[in-house]
């Protein structure tokens, strides 16, 4: 069977990992509409991907008319009932809360077309979990994408047991376009990126928490000693403290003590230091 091509495209969510996924969807050749819960976060959206193209121009990577044409394939939309009416993928890039998720996808699957392929973004969660509640499990997938989506190659693909052939297919055509390496996954627990990089990013704050060394030279270990082109710490930094956390506690709830979060990471997101978005985490980004 031939799959399904993907020419129109909503992202639920305009936020650290929505507006780059939109982006790439924009570059990728389809229309695209991001959506939010406010239009100042879809502002704010739109803003991100015209500075993130803008840079793209300034590193010799994009023309003017690159910029112009990807600009031109992405608009925002108040209404989430428009958005989604008649779109060939939705991937939703909402907070990691799971009853957030799955009354996402149970909206999803009475206001779209029942041939509409629904992904989430979710980097922890139990894809078909979340994502039952639509009630069409064939055309539900996990789509995982990195930060930042525009620079990242991965897109690690989740399969639940009821994903069919014609929906990876579908998805794998445009990662291709999107430009991204595609790994398959089981819908397992963290799946494979996040079990391994949580786990390298626990040991590095355990190791920041008893004193082995500073969060630079831990990064700097793993960045020059393992060529990781980012250390753990300011990665985590990068994908947000709590974002770190709520994966652990997940892990931790379905996995086990060996994803119990250390007390330095609690501390710091009970204190607001959740990293890069606002302005201190292991480091200072002001």
């Amino acid at each position: 069977m031939k799959s399904r091509e993907i020419h129109n495209v909503a992202v639920i969510g305009a936020g650290t990992m929505g507006h780059g996924i939109a982006q790439v969807a924009a570059q990728a050749g389809a229309s695209v509409i991001l959506n939010d819960v406010s239009p100042e976060f879809i502002a704010k959206g739109l803003e991100r991907i015209q500075a993130n193209l803008e840079g793209g121009i300034q590193r010799g990577k994009l023309t003017a008319g690159d910029r112009d044409q990807v600009l031109s394939r992405v608009a925002g939309e108040e209404s989430f009932e428009t958005a989604v009416a008649d779109v060939d993928l939705v991937i939703e890039a909402t907070p990691e809360k799971e009853d957030l998720k799955r009354d996402l996808f149970e909206k999803l699957g009475r206001l779209t077309p029942a041939e509409t392929i629904l992904a989430s973004n979710t980097s922890s969660l139990g894809v078909a979990r979340v994502t039952d509640p639509a009630g069409r499990p064939a055309k539900c997938v996990g789509m995982h994408f990195f930060n930042p989506p525009h620079i990242m190659k991965l897109l690690e693909v989740i399969r639940t047991d009821r994903t069919s052939e014609d929906t990876l297919r579908s998805v794998d055509e445009i990662a291709e376009r999107m430009g991204k390496q595609v790994i398959r996954v089981k819908d397992f627990p963290g799946f494979a990126t996040s079990r391994l990089g949580v786990t390298l990013g626990v040991e590095a704050m355990r190791m920041l928490e008893e004193g082995v060394a500073s969060a630079e030279d831990i990064d700097k270990a793993m960045e020059l000693g393992y060529k990781h082109p980012m250390g753990p710490l300011r990665l985590t930094d990068l994908v947000g403290l709590d974002v770190r956390l709520a994966i652990l506690e997940h892990l931790e709830r379905e996995l086990g003590d060996r994803f119990k979060p250390p007390e330095i990471l609690r501390k710091a997101v009970k204190q607001g230091k959740l990293g890069k978005k606002t302005g201190e985490g292991f480091y200072s980004w002001t």
